[in-house]
């Protein structure tokens, strides 16, 4: 069931120790479930209990699990080493991490790469780590913060991964195309939430990593999703931010849509907001920063007059990712300074949000950075869209 072959992990996992190799590193304990699923297929949502996959230098990756885990694992992925932590009252899966790194000789003195900043170590299970591995111990090894290790190897997407982006963005091209069909009078925002998200998996799509944004009327001023649906009026404005999802890949969009007759504010700050994606996805080339793209969001906003209604980022880098969010770590802001190169994937948007006159008007689209400038990988037209 693995999505990728066989020489695609290979080249995965090579890249991988040649940068753990670079940081003098003996293994990394590896509990982000997007570098589970990038090194080794392991598709789950087990990841919220205690799981920790350890990749050495030498030899395979053996994955630490729970028992609810061990089939997903034999059938997503390609470890062949799974080891089983048992549940019970008193049961602590960082204890047998410490034998299982002591088995592989992985102990003692070593250096071990450790992923924090992930939802997959929650701050008591890092705890427990710590207790097991440095406590009244011997020699224990050293751990050392490497978060950034395989998510900096997966900004740059092989082609195949380069595939599921656009084959994500189809799905959401066909998503905003049955949202705007069913948005109209009388009918609930989670009428139109539906048909975006029915349209997703009726092409075989994925849930995305978090929940569509779906606010209409006041709430289409709040780019999060929040509980509770509400009616249509004849005259509405309704917030969307959703994602075509294939084989965990993300391709997400953005649109504020008007039922009835726009405000005049709604086609100024469109206006401004086409214009300032445009200007964004100029910047969006090869070795250009992050920062320099958000420059251009900041310039072209400020000109319009909408400092006050924008907000102090513009996007961030996509590709496979697991909830609570398909946010990728990197993001367009100022002074970021990853420099931006081909063959990646990234999500700008224009997000304006005027509460004193209670307009919204937001637009975005995700692109790939190609060898000379960027490809926005969306057909639909930029124009605001009126039903």
């Amino acid at each position: 069931m693995p999505h990728f072959t066989d020489a695609e992990y290979a080249n995965r996992l090579a890249r991988t120790r040649a940068a753990m190799k670079a940081r003098d590193l003996d293994a990394m304990l590896l509990f982000a479930p997007e570098s589970h699923y990038w090194l080794t297929g392991y598709d789950t949502f087990g990841f919220c209990f205690f799981q920790c996959m350890v990749l050495p230098m030498e030899g395979e990756p053996v994955l630490l699990t729970r028992s609810a885990d061990l089939r997903q694992a034999q059938l997503t992925s390609t470890v062949g080493d799974i080891r089983i932590w048992k549940d019970a009252q008193d049961a602590n899966g960082a204890e047998d991490l410490r034998a299982l790194l002591q088995e592989l000789a992985l102990y003692t003195n070593a250096r071990l790469g450790v992923e924090f900043d992930t939802q997959g170590l929650t701050a008591k299970n890092w705890r427990m780590v710590e207790a097991a591995l440095t406590t009244a111990q011997d020699s224990p090894p050293a751990l050392i913060d490497a978060s950034s290790l395989v998510g900096d190897l997966r900004l740059i997407k092989s082609e195949a991964e380069i595939a599921c982006v656009r084959k994500a963005a189809e799905m959401s091209d066909a998503a905003l195309e049955a949202g705007i069909a069913m948005a109209r009078p009388g009918v609930s925002d989670g009428a139109v939430l539906a048909a975006m998200q029915g349209e997703i998996f009726a092409r075989g799509g994925d849930y995305a990593g978090n929940e569509f944004i779906c606010g209409s009327g006041e709430g289409a001023l709040l780019c999060r999703y929040f509980s509770g649906r509400r009616t249509l009026e004849s005259v509405d404005q309704l917030t969307l931010e959703w994602s075509g999802a294939w084989r965990r890949y993300h391709a997400p969009m953005m649109n504020t849509l008007i039922l009835g007759k726009p405000k005049p504010q709604h086609i100024a700050m469109r206006a401004a907001a086409i214009e300032a994606l445009k200007a964004c996805e100029s910047a969006l080339k090869p070795g250009n920063s992050m920062g320099d793209v958000f420059d251009e969001h900041v310039r072209i906003l400020d000109q319009h007059g909408l400092r006050q209604h924008r907000l102090n980022a513009c996007g961030y880098s996509v590709g496979s990712r697991f909830t609570p969010c398909w946010m990728d770590s990197h993001m367009f802001y100022e002074g970021a300074e990853t420099i931006i190169e081909p063959h990646m994937t990234f999500f700008l948007h224009m997000i304006l949000m005027d509460s004193e006159t209670g307009t919204a008007q937001c637009l975005g689209r995700t692109s790939l950075v190609t060898q000379n400038g960027s490809e926005s990988l969306s057909r639909a037209p930029l124009d605001l869209v009126v039903t």
